[in-house]
């Protein structure tokens, strides 16, 4: 009985001195270094495929309807400025995400559902001709 008394206050001994250890290892709240990116996550209303990308047409703050281009290059390579993310089958809404590092641009991710038969996915019809929206693009000019 008394070597099991004394293995508890042990135990919890070391366990205060060690908590200690541990807080004192923390960063300080006000040392605290903040991100050098941030982003803005927007509502993905309908997104049209297209030979040179993506058309995504997003719903703003203030409730209006945008559109942005998205060229398909910036998919095509691992670290490029745009990531598709492919939702599950919950119901989660699909979504646009758009990161900024040191106040410009730094890339897009797209969250998206995989199968082009949800409601969100389109394609531009043949007879719409929106080659020029997509020349010389290098960031995402975003309309809150």
């Amino acid at each position: 009985m008394r070597k099991a008394f004394l293995r508890i206050a042990l135990f919890l001994a070391l366990a205060v001195f060690s908590q200690g250890d541990f807080l004192s290892a923390q960063t300080p709240a006000g040392e605290r270094k903040e991100s050098e990116y941030y982003y803005f996550n927007y509502t993905i209303e309908k997104i049209f495929t297209h030979r040179l990308g993506y058309v995504v047409i997003y719903r703003r703050a203030s409730n209006k309807l945008e559109r942005v281009y998205l060229p398909l290059e910036w998919f095509n390579t691992i670290g490029g400025k745009g990531e598709i993310v492919y939702l599950g089958s919950g119901k989660e809404w699909p979504s646009m995400i758009v990161y900024y590092h040191d106040g410009k641009f730094s890339h897009v991710r797209l969250r998206l559902r995989k199968y082009g038969l949800h409601e969100t996915w389109s394609v531009v019809p043949f007879n719409v001709n929106v080659d020029d929206y997509f020349k010389d693009i290098e960031e995402v000019k975003l309309i809150f």
